[in-house]
């Protein structure tokens, strides 16, 4: 791992057992594996400082059952993030190391690769950068409306000025179906990484508009003047929301449409 500046990495898997659309979602098994376990090996070829943050014991002894490490956090966060921020401290007082870039992976991304977690640590080669996450080129001819695939637009150097559920920039004089073509869209994937410090900052400001209006948290970073620094990747976010998804998950694994994954 290219790391010349001795960056103590952290990757936290925020897992919580409820939820309105999939109740017990780290527990779901793709290919024989829990949801969480293959989040976990994933994180744990890039990094040996790979913690789960849950608020329930039975994701809890999933965790342990597989050897891997998890600290137990209060049910009362409204995000991952917050969720995060918490369990950073109870790390550092569990290892007695501190912490100086926290990777914040969503528990339900099974499909994450190594080669985007290096990615989001690059980023930290520059000191200045306080906030990293990633985001993706989208193809020509690729749907863009959906609002629950977030777009970015970014500055000349990388950073992120605005992250929005409509389609941004609007082409004014265009037909939509065009835009794609025209223009280079971005995606954004919702995986991020913190100065320790600024983690902690991040999570004590209060809602800004812009976030209330957009249900994304990362607006009200902006708004108060963090600066979050992108990294483009090729590859597609594969989370799993519902059912659904993890039935389709399944599907991809066993015909081999997803590559570098065990079954």
């Amino acid at each position: 791992m290219n790391n010349p500046n001795n960056t103590r990495f952290t990757c936290i898997i925020p897992a919580r057992y409820a939820s309105s659309r999939f109740p017990g979602k780290p527990l779901a098994l793709i290919g024989g594996k829990t949801m969480i376990r293959r989040v976990f090996e994933q994180a744990s070829k890039v990094s040996n400082s790979v913690f789960v943050a849950t608020d329930d014991l039975r994701i809890a002894e999933e965790v342990k059952s597989f050897g891997g490490d998890f600290v137990m956090t209060s049910p009362n966060h409204r995000s991952g993030t917050d969720r995060c921020s918490e369990a950073a401290g109870l790390i550092e007082i569990k290892t007695g190391s501190s912490i100086d870039v926290v990777i914040n992976l969503q528990g339900d991304e099974p499909f994450i690769r190594e080669e985007q977690i290096r990615l989001l640590m690059d980023c930290f080669d520059d000191p200045e950068v306080m906030i990293a996450t990633l985001i993706r080129k989208v193809e020509k001819g690729e749907e863009l409306s959906g609002p629950n695939q977030p777009k970015v637009v970014t500055d000349v150097n990388g950073y992120a000025i605005y992250f929005s559920r409509s389609v941004i920039p609007y082409l004014r004089g265009a037909e939509s179906e065009r835009w794609s073509s025209m223009h280079t869209y971005y995606k954004h994937l919702g995986i991020y990484a913190f100065r320790r410090s600024v983690l902690d900052e991040v999570t004590r400001l209060p809602q800004s508009g812009l976030e209330i209006a957009e249900a994304l948290e990362q607006n009200r970073w902006i708004e108060n003047g963090y600066r979050i620094k992108t990294a483009i990747t090729p590859w597609e976010s594969i989370g799993i929301d519902t059912p659904d998804d993890l039935e389709r998950a399944n599907y991809l694994l066993k015909e081999k449409k997803i590559s570098n994954f065990e079954v």
